[in-house]
């Protein structure tokens, strides 16, 4: 870290030093982790009044959505996150994945230092992207998650499901676009910044498969129709959202995301 902090001050672009970092031999979402240590303050207290997130304030064990009750199975305050169970029904998730199926190509994942999508080799799913009301199903998933994360429509991302076969995963990642990377301003452009995100498990996975915090050792373990919210308002390892696939032992493993933006997603 006094390394880093030396060069910062010297001039060097945080860019550069996590290109050095990464090239000898540091993982990359390690070095970003580095870098953001060094470059952003710990924040001393956050407003979560205009970020997306349930209101849990009555410690409820039910959420009403409109056509349905979501459960609450689980909350933390750090990192920001629930748990819920009964957001989709059985046919729903079975529906999302018939409707997607078609579609699947290897995953990519933004590279925020051209704001290109690129295969990633942290990344081994196949996936693909609805558009936002593209089907009955996705309409209504859509309306739940704005009541439930009390978040407009308008700033979601459309949702993306994901196929992984045995052995595939997804390596620790932070969702945001880092704020040091060349091509984030473009990212930002279309609708702020990244302060939330949605995975819906569906399907039931025999073994593996979990959506892993290294930074607290949790394990969110897939049962179909569940899915974990997690919130991030600002872009900062502070928020403790690392996050990983955990490779899938036995059996598939099939998940939709919805990622929230800071103002309305075009």
């Amino acid at each position: 870290m006094h390394w880093l902090q030396a060069q910062l001050a010297a001039g060097h672009a945080p860019s550069t030093l996590q290109h050095s970092l990464v090239k000898a031999g540091w993982a990359p979402h390690i070095a970003q982790a580095a870098i953001l240590a060094c470059t952003q303050p710990m924040p001393t207290s956050v407003d979560h009044s205009a970020q997306p997130g349930p209101d849990l304030q009555h410690s409820p064990n039910e959420i009403d959505v409109g056509d349905r009750r979501v459960s609450v199975l689980l909350s933390l305050q750090t990192p920001r996150m629930a748990l819920f169970a009964n957001l989709l029904s059985d046919a729903e998730c079975d529906q999302l994945i018939a409707d997607a199926r078609p579609a699947l190509a290897r995953s990519k994942t933004v590279a925020t230092n051209s704001s290109a999508e690129a295969i990633n080799p942290d990344r081994t799913s196949h996936g693909m992207f609805y558009t936002r009301g593209q089907t009955p199903v996705v309409e209504r998933l859509e309306a739940r998650i704005a009541q439930l994360l009390r978040w407009p429509v308008e700033n979601g991302e459309g949702l993306q499901v994901l196929n992984y076969h045995p052995g595939a995963q997804y390596k620790p990642h932070h969702d945001y676009f880092n704020p040091h990377e060349g091509g984030t301003d473009a990212l930002l452009r279309r609708g702020g910044q990244r302060v939330g995100t949605l995975v819906i498990y569906l399907n039931d996975v025999p073994a593996g498969g979990c959506t892993f915090f290294p930074e607290t050792q949790l394990r969110i373990h897939p049962r179909k129709g569940h899915a974990v919210f997690f919130g991030y308002p600002r872009p900062d390892v502070s928020t403790l959202t690392l996050h990983a696939g955990d490779p899938v032992i036995a059996g598939e493993k099939w998940i939709a995301t919805k990622w929230l933006r800071a103002r309305e997603f075009r």
